[in-house]
């Protein structure tokens, strides 16, 4: 990527999930997964790069305290990673949802900030192409978001019975980074608190298309699944190891 694309981009890591179907006492971002946090592998990959000016990760009220030791403690990324790299570093407290997380980050971004990726931590093989299209495709095209395409046939069903088939190649698996401009967001949200939404947003592309935005698709894979069961940290300790 060229250098007119240098820290024009910034990413905001939601992190306030407490993962209710993985269970255990920790928040699953903050599990270990073949020897560090779940949620070290993403971060550190959007800390490396160039072109993200900025990281911003939104984490639980009760938890911001334990991100902080783990990250710049005497064990933590504060002796992985440069001190300048980690520079580049904001945390702020989430909300009660996920998009309210999301805001709290692009709220704390620096005006320098033209584009924001935002991540979710659970996907934490998130690859440097992957990021590097995300940013290309949205100063090329606009808004996008990361997905992959259905590979099996997908129904329709209520009460237990299948009501219709969907042409599969019209289906995308969402997953994230999903990216838009600082501005959009921040208008957009501006239009959420005097028009408020009658439904949960479960992603940014949520909320871009119920306000008529368009949202283009940059292809993902299997890699940057999300982890969000108990047996997935045996699955992704083995992609781990192809990575």
């Amino acid at each position: 990527m060229s250098d007119s694309f240098k820290g024009r981009f910034a990413a905001v890591l939601p992190a306030g999930g407490i993962g209710k179907r993985m269970g255990g006492t920790i928040p699953k971002q903050l599990m270990q997964l073949n020897g560090k946090p779940v949620y070290f592998y993403c971060l550190e990959t959007f800390l490396s790069m160039d072109e993200i000016g900025q990281v911003v990760m939104a984490v639980p009220a009760d938890w911001k305290d334990y991100f902080e030791k783990q990250i710049y403690g005497e064990s933590g990324l504060s002796k992985i990673l440069p001190a300048e790299t980690l520079s580049k570093l904001t945390l702020v407290v989430g909300g009660a949802e996920r998009w309210q997380s999301v805001r709290n980050g692009v709220s704390a971004l620096s005006d320098q900030a033209e584009f924001v990726l935002v991540h979710d931590v659970a996907r934490p093989f998130v690859s440097k192409e992957i990021i590097a299209n995300v940013c290309k495709t949205l100063v090329e095209k606009g808004a996008c978001l990361v997905a992959k395409p259905a590979v099996d046939t997908i129904k329709v069903a209520e009460d237990g019975k299948v009501e219709k088939t969907i042409d599969r190649k019209k289906v995308w698996l969402a997953q994230t980074p999903q990216a838009a401009s600082v501005s959009l967001l921040k208008s957009l949200y501006g239009r959420i608190d005097r028009e408020p939404l009658d439904f949960t947003p479960t992603d940014e592309a949520s909320i871009l298309e119920f306000f008529g935005e368009n949202v283009f698709i940059v292809q993902g894979n299997a890699m940057n699944d999300k982890l969000t069961t108990p047996e997935d940290f045996e699955i992704f300790s083995a992609r781990l190891a192809t990575r």
